[in-house]
């Protein structure tokens, strides 16, 4: 037992020394960005609003990559999505995004934005999940508050960044391939976000957050097996 706090002690030291750790800014939910129609549905959310674990809520981190300002990154390996910002550093957001069979990556532009947007489930989803071919928008749609389309090659790819009505997947892999956030979390970013923003969204295995969200979870230490 001594031996193995002494190899995690000496492991965490060893992340920290080579800059896997970030300083992190926790940002609170700006309510500012809320329109009334926003506050309306959000008072009446049905679902249970499960606090989003302290890794995934939505902060202001050092951001290592070459992305211009301005452009959105998803790292779906370790669950986040990055609003790039001037000198160096990003809005970090938890998200939820899709099984690795429905994933989707490459790059893309926002194509189309909507509040409160409809569902309009695919076949597939149709046929796996049971449910209605049209939900109408409300507070709990399970495209939640805010969807922004992701286009390429000047064609609808089918995949959105969009609310949720079950924040507590936030940090996990269990979406039909769409990226998800919580509801609070969408209505920042899309308040951000413009038509023709430039989407990255990486091949899985390739994430390279340097705060991985599985270590978060453990209290900064990947245990040993």
């Amino acid at each position: 037992m001594a031996s193995l706090k002494v190899k995690l002690s000496i492991l965490a030291a060893g992340l920290m020394l080579s800059g896997c750790m970030q300083a992190t800014t926790y940002e609170a939910t700006n309510t500012a960005n809320f329109k009334p129609r926003d506050k309306e549905f959000l008072a009446k959310v049905s679902y249970v609003k499960t606090p989003v674990p302290e890794p995934f809520r939505r902060a202001i981190v050092e951001y290592h990559r070459k992305e211009a300002p301005g452009s959105i990154v998803v790292d779906s390996d370790n669950h986040y999505l990055y609003y790039v910002m001037d000198g160096g550093k990003a809005i970090r957001y938890g998200i939820t995004v899709g099984e690795e069979a429905m994933a989707w990556s490459g790059i893309a532009k926002i194509g189309a934005m909507t509040e409160w947007p409809a569902w309009h489930p695919t076949k597939g989803e149709i046929e796996r999940l049971g449910v209605p071919t049209f939900v109408p928008p409300g507070p709990d749609n399970p495209m939640g508050s805010r969807a922004m389309y992701l286009y390429a090659n000047g064609k609808d790819t089918l995949f959105r960044i969009h609310g949720t009505n079950q924040p507590e997947y936030i940090g996990a892999s269990i979406s039909s391939g769409c990226i998800r956030m919580t509801n609070e979390d969408v209505i920042d970013l899309y308040s951000r976000a413009k038509m023709g923003t430039i989407v990255v969204v990486l091949e899985p295995h390739h994430g390279d957050s340097p705060y991985n969200s599985q270590m978060a979870l453990q209290g900064g230490v990947a245990l040993m097996q």
